[in-house]
Protein backbone atom coordinates (compact mmCIF):
# COMPACT_ATOMS: atom_id res chain seq x y z
CA UNK A 1 0.00 0.00 0.00
CA UNK A 2 1.11 3.55 -0.77
CA UNK A 3 0.19 6.63 1.20
CA UNK A 4 0.37 9.89 -0.78
CA UNK A 5 0.45 13.14 1.22
CA UNK A 6 0.35 16.59 -0.38
CA UNK A 7 0.28 20.02 1.27
CA UNK A 8 -0.37 23.39 -0.39
CA UNK A 9 -0.05 27.09 0.30
CA UNK A 10 -2.46 29.30 -1.63
CA UNK A 11 -2.34 32.86 -2.89
CA UNK A 12 -4.33 35.32 -0.75
CA UNK A 13 -7.67 36.27 -2.27
CA UNK A 14 -8.33 32.83 -3.77
CA UNK A 15 -10.59 31.51 -1.02
CA UNK A 16 -13.46 30.63 -3.40
CA UNK A 17 -11.11 28.76 -5.74
CA UNK A 18 -9.54 26.99 -2.75
CA UNK A 19 -12.96 25.70 -1.69
CA UNK A 20 -13.71 24.61 -5.25
CA UNK A 21 -10.36 22.80 -5.45
CA UNK A 22 -10.71 21.01 -2.10
CA UNK A 23 -14.30 20.00 -2.87
CA UNK A 24 -13.10 18.75 -6.26
CA UNK A 25 -10.46 16.59 -4.60
CA UNK A 26 -13.00 15.16 -2.18
CA UNK A 27 -15.25 14.36 -5.12
CA UNK A 28 -12.65 12.08 -6.70
CA UNK A 29 -13.10 9.36 -4.07
CA UNK A 30 -15.43 6.71 -5.43
CA UNK A 31 -14.95 8.08 -8.95
CA UNK A 32 -11.33 7.16 -9.65
CA UNK A 33 -11.07 3.46 -8.74
CA UNK A 34 -7.37 3.56 -7.86
CA UNK A 35 -8.06 6.10 -5.09
CA UNK A 36 -8.81 3.82 -2.14
CA UNK A 37 -8.98 6.48 0.58
CA UNK A 38 -8.95 10.26 0.47
CA UNK A 39 -8.86 12.74 3.35
CA UNK A 40 -8.79 16.44 2.48
CA UNK A 41 -8.56 19.10 5.18
CA UNK A 42 -7.91 22.76 5.75
CA UNK A 43 -4.82 23.07 7.93
CA UNK A 44 -4.58 24.85 11.26
CA UNK A 45 -1.51 26.89 12.07
CA UNK A 46 0.88 28.76 9.83
CA UNK A 47 2.70 26.06 7.87
CA UNK A 48 0.44 25.08 4.95
CA UNK A 49 -3.16 25.90 4.05
CA UNK A 50 -4.50 22.47 3.12
CA UNK A 51 -3.53 18.80 3.07
CA UNK A 52 -4.45 15.64 1.19
CA UNK A 53 -3.81 12.18 2.65
CA UNK A 54 -4.69 9.42 0.18
CA UNK A 55 -4.04 5.70 -0.21
CA UNK A 56 -3.37 3.47 -3.21
CA UNK A 57 -2.68 -0.23 -3.69
CA UNK A 58 0.63 0.41 -5.50
CA UNK A 59 2.86 3.04 -7.08
CA UNK A 60 1.31 2.09 -10.43
CA UNK A 61 -2.15 2.84 -9.06
CA UNK A 62 -0.91 6.22 -7.78
CA UNK A 63 0.55 7.01 -11.21
CA UNK A 64 -2.72 6.05 -12.88
CA UNK A 65 -4.57 8.41 -10.50
CA UNK A 66 -2.16 11.24 -11.26
CA UNK A 67 -2.70 10.91 -15.01
CA UNK A 68 -6.47 10.41 -14.83
CA UNK A 69 -8.19 13.32 -16.68
CA UNK A 70 -10.53 13.89 -13.72
CA UNK A 71 -7.58 14.37 -11.39
CA UNK A 72 -5.78 16.49 -13.97
CA UNK A 73 -8.76 18.88 -14.13
CA UNK A 74 -8.79 19.37 -10.35
CA UNK A 75 -5.00 19.70 -10.31
CA UNK A 76 -5.08 22.43 -12.96
CA UNK A 77 -7.20 24.62 -10.68
CA UNK A 78 -4.75 24.06 -7.83
CA UNK A 79 -1.77 25.03 -9.97
CA UNK A 80 -3.46 28.34 -10.79
CA UNK A 81 -3.85 29.34 -7.10
CA UNK A 82 -0.98 27.73 -5.20
CA UNK A 83 2.24 29.37 -4.14
CA UNK A 84 3.89 26.25 -2.71
CA UNK A 85 3.44 22.48 -2.70
CA UNK A 86 5.10 19.66 -0.78
CA UNK A 87 4.46 15.95 -1.27
CA UNK A 88 5.65 12.59 0.01
CA UNK A 89 4.77 9.00 -0.86
CA UNK A 90 5.61 6.00 1.30
CA UNK A 91 4.77 2.32 1.66
CA UNK A 92 2.85 1.15 4.70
Amino acid sequence: MIRHIVMWKFRPGTEEEQKQFLDGLRGLQGVIPELLKCEVAVAVGDSYDAVLVSEFASLEALQSYKTDPRHQAVSALCKSIRTDRAAVDYEF
